[in-house]
């Protein structure tokens, strides 16, 4: 007999099913310490009902026989930045180890396609680790095509490894304008977007030896 499968979206009564799969998410090999720690149930609660009363986004969890097992979030943005089409994008996309072969990734991309298609967005997206190779054959068979290579650092290091590089120049810009978004936000007035006006030159530091690898 087939295992029962529905696909929903996630109330906070699934709180700790969903730390659980952060859980094991995290700690997959595709994803070698470059997410975020796991969060309490009770800040899972309040980030589900944040969900809820989002119109650019859904969180979903795909139950099998009446438990959680899997959780892919969805999110409605414009396709690129000079574009008016919009794109349903599928971040997080996880099912347990005990659930795997069911039927309930494919279940949890179809309900993306259907409010795609619900919402009028003629694409989709899919984030997925370049390193995990079952789930990349997964996505192929269902047409979906490498477009780019996401990658993750927190502010801290990406700082640290420009000072690495050498550029005070950069790094005097980068102060001013951190102070000059806080100056602005205090003040409510909009930051201007037509580029630094410190009045001098910035020099940018040589490309890394890893560019491009």
């Amino acid at each position: 007999m087939a295992a029962a499968i529905e696909v929903r979206d996630a109330r906070r009564g699934d709180a700790d099913a969903l730390v659980a799969l952060w859980r094991e998410l995290a700690g997959a090999g595709a994803h070698p310490s470059r997410l975020p720690a796991t969060p309490s149930a009770a800040a899972v609660e309040v980030a589900v009902s944040k969900h809820l009363d989002d119109p650019f986004g859904r969180l979903l969890v795909g139950e099998l026989d009446g438990e959680v097992h899997g959780m892919a979030y969805l999110r409605r943005t414009p396709v690129t930045p000079l574009h008016d089409d919009q794109t349903v994008a599928i971040e997080y996309l996880h099912v347990s180890d005990a659930a795997r072969r069911h039927g309930l990734g494919k279940a949890l991309i179809a309900e993306a396609v259907a409010w795609a298609e619900y919402e009028c967005c003629a694409h989709l997206a899919v984030v997925a680790p370049a390193i995990a190779r079952e789930a990349n054959r997964f996505l192929a068979r269902l047409g979906l095509g490498q477009a780019g290579v996401l990658r993750f650092a927190t502010t801290h290091t990406v700082r640290r490894r420009l000072a690495a590089e050498h550029a005070p120049n950069l790094l005097a810009l980068l102060s001013s304008r951190r102070s000059a978004i806080a100056r602005r936000a205090q003040l409510g007035r909009p930051l201007p977007v037509d580029g630094p006006a410190l009045g001098t030159d910035v020099s940018y530091p040589a490309e890394p030896e890893s560019a491009g690898t």
